[in-house]
């Protein structure tokens, strides 16, 4: 099976099998042109920054397209962690409330709740691989349930439809981090009261920005307990009154947007348009299924569930010498990514069926 982007459309080094998405994705060669359009913007003054705000704008109808939900419902954060911060902060907790999580959660969902100084708030954490085993951490309790839509550790899937009715259940938010799934995986973000998502991984763009989402059908009373500039409605101005926030989503934003990330995030964004993320989960799931069967027949155990329905775009494989065999397959010509005691394969549109059979013999022969 060839590649379903072109290859020659990125920055991928000569023979190596690129198969690091989870980590980092190969860059755009679109992208040089998206980082010069920038740095003439910002040099042309007043017209410049008009520029900049319409970028920002196409760049949030983009990713509106691409989640499913109005343009009014992204904002842009730094982060995820960023973004999870504001919202943990806007919330008024009360002593007793939990948040249900996956013990091997992402620390970005996570850490913003645990270090909490001003109230407790119990973690409950499920634990193994069973698909439903978030319901037995849910309760009256629970005031969110805090997810990865698809496991950064792991590579595993969850079903979001299913948590949305087990929050619905006991009136707690569902929130819903999309990076490790948003730029291969059809999203449908309004299953989520939030979301949010790093760009730099399979939504092509670099660091310094990330995704918010901000569900205003479920959640029309919401503001963030704290704002900069940017996050007050224009034309604020004088504080005799508490000066009003933006109506929609880019009340997340306190300062100004990280506009050159958001100028790449939109070449991305283009790009990415070119194709329906129904034929890209398609296209990077036939690899993985694959890279599992060769594993399984070479008696290599991976922890990501074989069925596609249960996983992402990623195989993991746990080794205590994880680093070494990342190092030795890269010694091979496979770019794979390790950390957390664990060798990760991850595809994207540019992979094909010889990247997934380089990268099953580099693992059978260093594992």
């Amino acid at each position: 099976m060839r590649p379903l982007f072109d290859p020659a459309d990125f920055r991928l080094p000569p023979g190596i099998a690129h198969v690091c998405a989870g980590g980092e994705t190969a860059a755009l060669r679109a992208h040089d042109e998206a980082l010069l359009h920038y740095v003439a913007d910002k040099s042309r003054g007043m017209a410049g920054r008009d520029a900049q705000d319409a970028n920002i704008e196409a760049a949030r109808a983009a990713i509106g397209r691409l989640w499913g939900v109005d343009h009014g419902a992204i904002g842009f954060v730094s982060n995820v962690a960023e973004g999870m911060s504001i919202l943990v902060e806007s919330l008024d907790w009360r002593d007793g409330d939990s948040v249900a999580i996956d013990a091997n959660e992402y620390p970005s969902v996570v850490a913003p709740i645990a270090l909490r100084r001003d109230s407790a708030i119990a973690l409950r954490q499920a634990r193994g691989m069973e698909p439903d085993r978030l319901a037995a951490c849910v309760d009256g309790g629970t005031r969110m349930i805090a997810v990865s839509y698809v496991s950064y550790l792991t590579g595993e899937r969850v079903d979001l439809r299913a948590l949305r009715r087990l929050a619905d259940s006991v009136g707690a938010l569902l929130v819903v981090d999309f990076t490790q799934a948003s730029g291969y995986l059809p999203i449908e973000a309004a299953l989520a009261d939030f979301a949010f998502s790093a760009c730099y991984k399979w939504m092509l763009g670099i660091t310094g920005v990330a995704v918010a989402f901000w569900n205003r059908q479920r959640q029309p009373d919401w503001a963030p307990a704290s704002a900069g500039w940017f996050s007050l409605a224009s034309g604020s101005r004088g504080y005799d009154a508490v000066p009003a926030l933006k109506p929609d989503a880019m009340r997340f934003t306190r300062g100004n947007p990280a506009h050159c990330p958001i100028y790449v995030l939109n070449s991305a964004l283009s790009y990415l348009s070119r194709f329906d993320m129904r034929d890209v989960q398609r296209h990077v799931q036939t690899l993985t299924v694959a890279l599992l069967d060769e594993l399984a027949a070479a008696g290599i155990q991976a922890m990501t569930p074989h069925d596609p329905a249960r996983h992402g775009a990623s195989v993991c494989i746990a080794s205590p010498r994880a680093q070494a065999v990342v190092d030795a397959l890269r010694d091979r010509g496979v770019y794979a990514w390790g950390g957390q005691g664990r060798v990760r394969i991850s595809f994207h549109g540019y992979n094909g069926m010889d990247d997934a059979d380089r990268a099953a013999n580099a693992l059978r022969a260093c594992l």
